[in-house]
């Protein structure tokens, strides 16, 4: 039987982020880490008051293995870690949150026909407000699919998604911050423009998107009728809004986020 329930390979910023999650709903001590870095990875600990260890260990020795690494370095990873797995009698599932990599590979990859989730998350799961995309393969049982997303709650919301769709759906919500954060930028320079101070012109654009998103999730409301409750006729936001559309915004955010679907299927050949 695994000592561990989950093990990271890989403490960056998303791996901390899920092992934070991981943190709020497993005891401490079934949780271990593991970084090529191996101060990272025990800063991390002394945090949590979890373990760490080596990569070898984090493979041999944990029921769900999150496989938090770059998609250039999963082959090489797993390269070293397949005479590990395939030493193994117990069971285990393999988690991946790499770009562009199918289960498939990541299967082959280790050497073997074995359970493999797939996740794609985002930065707001270090808050506890992100959106993580997953599915897995015809070897994960339906009990060790819900444990993962039980575990994984505190990041934010699980959502089952076919794998032929994570790529886009990683282009939505896993490269959408970084396009949000130039939205949030971009209007507090407006605001700067304007004689705003900063602080509050940054302050105002966060806060206006975070709760535009709230007040869309709650009331149900399609954005276009949300958008349109706000253009009163001859106003100043309709004004705004038509210089958005001069200016193509919504074909440059759909390009955008075509662009990044297409780059993710690229890392993944």
């Amino acid at each position: 039987m695994a000592n561990y329930t989950f093990s990271f390979i890989g403490t960056g910023s998303m791996g901390s982020a899920l092992a934070k999650a991981a943190a709020k709903a497993l005891p401490a001590e079934k949780i271990l880490l593991s970084n090529r870095t191996p101060a990272k990875a025990e800063t991390l600990a002394r945090e949590l008051g979890c373990s760490w260890g080596p990569a070898e260990q984090a493979a041999r020795e944990a029921d769900y293995i999150l496989l938090g690494v770059k998609p250039q370095m999963m082959e090489g990873l797993l390269e070293e870690l397949a005479p590990v797995l395939a030493e193994r009698t117990d069971r285990f599932v393999l988690v991946t949150m790499a770009a562009g990599l199918t289960m498939e590979r990541i299967a082959a990859m280790a050497g073997g026909e074995y359970p493999v989730i797939r996740i794609m998350p985002n930065t707001p799961c270090a808050i506890g407000e992100g959106i993580i995309l997953c599915d897995a393969n015809h070897a994960v049982t339906a009990e060790e699919l819900d444990f993962f997303t039980n575990a994984m709650s505190g990041a934010g919301v699980l959502d089952r998604l076919e794998e032929r769709l994570i790529d886009a759906g990683s282009a939505v919500a896993g490269c959408g911050p970084a396009f949000a954060c130039l939205f949030i930028e971009a209007l507090a320079d407006g605001g700067v423009a304007c004689g705003l101070p900063r602080a509050k012109a940054l302050l105002y654009a966060a806060r206006m998107l975070e709760g535009t998103a709230r007040l869309m999730l709650e009331s149900g409301d399609h954005p276009g009728v949300m958008k349109d409750a706000v253009c009163s006729p001859g106003g100043s936001t309709i004004a705004g809004v038509r210089v958005l559309e001069q200016r193509a915004f919504r074909s440059a955010a759909m390009d955008a986020v075509i662009a990044a679907a297409e780059k993710t299927k690229e890392l993944g050949k």
